[in-house]
């Protein structure tokens, strides 16, 4: 079946020469961004819902002038992506973490618009610096409405034992939470409106006696909502319809990171060298370890231009890194022609998930970050990264 996305993308690119960009690369079509950027826009414009950047998702900041005209500011899991949020993002700077230091809370305090505690027990522990900070935070508890619709638990907010939000068993008192103003939740990952709109009801089942207190309500990420297919009429409805069951004075936000940079960018790379054991082995200046994690931890098959599954074509190879780690495998793929050394591939829909989580185990380089604007029709590198960025972070 085909893949819109894969095909958007791919016929982006098509026209594009890649060898003009260092290797490997993450190429981000600035277009195709701002086109999902519309669509957040008008989702927030028909349902009066606030959408914030998922910095976890997606933390290009380069792009961050064209972010700031669709989007009302950033989300983020701790202090420095706070920061980063702050100082390159600007707009609204909403907070989440599992658990504040004491240091960590001193300095959110000075930056952030929204905290959003994981327990009643952090709660209170910080209460009193809420209030005596010099500036006005909104302060919000995550719950988890034990509703769960995600099938790989390690992306599952609400697999049995998660450390993530209060389920209600747990809150007890609501006077335990009194002076918060707002509730967070985030159940999903990759999914649609329709699961949001389960979700949501097991969120007012759980929690409906404490909502109408609130001034504002967070859905969290996990929504695909600039996906092909998404039924956006559908998430507009469900957000309307909430703040008329529960009051138009509650704000509802959503803070979706893949949704912003889904099918936007690739990731380019090169064969160094071809090898035989059983079959044969094309080794990348690439690393699923270091440079695309979620095809080991997920695990996924990202699509590269040309290529289809093992067998389908006449010359099949399993695609693999310059790393010393056995598993650092990408996967197995087939070509029309046989693969050369010094041959560009290209890996689709790369944006979102794969920089920010991007790391140097064994020394591997980091890709180049570039974007093309279709505006100028030209790749501007915004940053390449060398030894120091290797060295620096060890000692």
């Amino acid at each position: 079946m085909a893949d819109p996305l894969a095909d958007r993308l791919e016929q982006a690119f098509a026209p594009l020469d890649l060898t003009q960009v260092p290797s490997p690369s993450h190429v981000l079509h600035r277009g195709l961004l701002e086109t999902n950027l519309r669509v957040l826009s008008d989702v927030q414009a028909r349902s009066g819902a606030k959408i914030l950047l998922a910095l976890k998702g997606f933390a290009q900041f380069s792009e961050a002038k064209l972010i700031r005209q669709h989007l009302v500011g950033t989300t983020s899991s701790g202090l420095h992506e706070a920061l980063l949020g702050r100082e390159e993002f600007g707009g609204e700077v909403h907070v989440y973490s599992p658990a504040f230091k004491d240091d960590e809370l001193d300095h959110l305090l000075r930056l952030a618009d929204h905290l959003s505690f994981n327990s009643p027990s952090q709660w209170r522990r910080f209460r009193d610096r809420v209030k005596a900070a010099p500036r006005k935070v909104s302060c919000g508890l995550r719950v988890n409405p034990e509703h769960a619709e995600v099938e790989v638990d390690l992306y599952n907010p609400c697999a049995l034992g998660s450390r993530l939000g209060t389920p209600r068993s747990e809150l007890g008192d609501i006077k335990e939470i009194e002076g918060l103003e707002g509730l967070h939740f985030h159940t999903m990952c990759q999914q649609g409106s329709d699961v949001l709109e389960r979700t949501v009801a097991a969120f007012e089942e759980k929690f409906g006696d404490i909502i109408p207190k609130m001034k504002w309500v967070n859905f969290g990420g996990g929504h695909h909502i600039t996906k092909p297919g998404y039924d956006l009429d559908r998430l507009v409805r469900v957000i309307t319809s909430f703040r008329k069951r529960w009051g138009e004075h509650i704000q509802v936000y959503l803070e979706p990171g893949e949704a912003i940079a889904i099918g936007t960018g690739v990731l380019v790379c090169t064969v160094v060298d071809i090898v035989r054991n059983g079959m044969d082995i094309a080794i990348l200046d690439l690393s699923a370890t270091c440079h695309m994690p979620d095809v080991l931890e997920m695990p996924y098959r990202p699509d590269v231009v040309g290529a289809a599954l093992p067998g389908k074509k006449t010359h099949t190879y399993r695609l693999g890194s310059t790393t010393c780690l056995a598993g650092d495998v990408i996967g197995d793929y087939s070509f029309d022609q046989p693969l050369k050394v010094g041959q560009r591939l290209v890996f689709l829909d790369m944006s979102h998930y794969t920089f920010v989580k991007s790391s140097t185990f064994n020394g591997t380089p980091l890709p180049s970050i570039v974007t093309y604007d279709s505006a100028s029709k030209a790749f501007q590198v915004i940053k390449k990264f060398g030894y120091g960025d290797y060295k620096n972070r060890l000692s």
